[in-house]
């Protein structure tokens, strides 16, 4: 039997209206999780996608909610799913949020990781100001140049309006979020700036900076700054979120967020209003530890 908690969101996901349907669906106290398996797409490779609305949405016939779009998806909800048995568990982290009044109603959208994730996280643009010998290292290491202006297609000219059209969103851009971590900072960091007129925010927890590890960690590193020195939007419109651990691949990233911390400043970004840069000593690169921060970002962006 369809309760009537159930029918709105059946309604709401498209079952109910001619549109294709979730291929699962999973509720729990905090919420519930669509799961739509092989996203179609004209630029990418199909991707899964979930969508995550709190418990409140399905009582309600009117209201209408932000959306933050978040990377790594399989590593969000459920430690199951996730790629080394942790997630971030954000459905609950947002839920207590808006309980108490934190955050806005928001509604998550998790892109679970492409099979190429090192070249559709990789900033497009950056990559084109890399030097002969930076690009022949990347396209070694990873098989080939960056994707991700056709990822970030991906989200804007079909994920999103996927979304809007089947789910009581407030669509403009001032109530689209979109956050990750490591590559997945990155990404966020350059769907911003490629969108300005679509994201009013982004989350870069962990920025993976020097995109690896292995040789020419310093060159990728400043190449990445400078580039983002070159192309950060108008920071009277957007709001933008770093962090950095102090262990495990964290320990390298101090030295590029203090040069782009210098860039924000310079190009009159204020810190705590419009930007804010966290350090936490002690934490490592994992779900576990940006679990347990998540909710500074939430609230830096999804303020009421």
């Amino acid at each position: 039997m369809i309760t009537a908690l159930m029918y709105s969101l059946l309604i709401a996901s498209g079952m109910m209206s001619g549109q294709t349907g979730p291929d699962s669906t999973v509720t729990n106290t905090d919420g519930t999780i669509f799961t739509y398996r092989d996203f179609p797409s004209r630029y990418i490779e199909p991707l899964t996608v979930e969508v995550w609305v709190p418990t409140q949405y399905g009582k309600s016939d009117t209201g209408r909610y932000a959306v933050l779009y978040m990377h790594d998806g399989q590593n969000l909800f459920d430690p199951k799913l996730s790629t080394m048995g942790m997630a971030w568990e954000i459905d609950k982290t947002a839920a207590r949020l808006m309980r108490e009044g934190k955050i806005r109603n928001t509604i998550i959208v998790g892109v679970r990781s492409p099979r190429r994730r090192e070249r559709e996280y990789q900033p497009q643009g950056a990559y084109e100001m890399f030097d002969d010998s930076l690009r022949a290292s990347f396209d070694r290491q990873y098989g080939g140049p960056p994707l991700s202006d056709g990822y970030l297609r991906f989200l804007v000219e079909e994920v999103k309006p996927f979304v809007d059209a089947h789910y009581r969103t407030m669509a403009d851009r001032g109530n689209t979020f979109i956050m990750g971590s490591s590559r997945g900072g990155l990404i966020s960091l350059y769907a911003l700036e490629r969108y300005p007129q679509v994201f009013s925010g982004a989350g870069c927890l962990s920025t993976h900076w020097p995109i690896h590890t292995h040789v020419n960690i310093r060159r990728f590193g400043e190449t990445m700054v400078r580039y983002f020195a070159a192309h950060l939007p108008d920071p009277r419109t957007v709001r933008i979120y770093f962090d950095f651990g102090t262990e495990t691949l964290d320990a390298v990233y101090e030295p590029y967020q203090t040069m782009m911390d210098s860039v924000m400043a310079a190009r009159g970004f204020g810190r705590g209003t419009d930007w804010m840069t966290k350090k936490f000593p002690g934490d490592g690169h994992s779900e576990k530890f940006w679990s347990k921060r998540v909710d500074i970002p939430l609230e830096f962006l999804l303020r009421p």
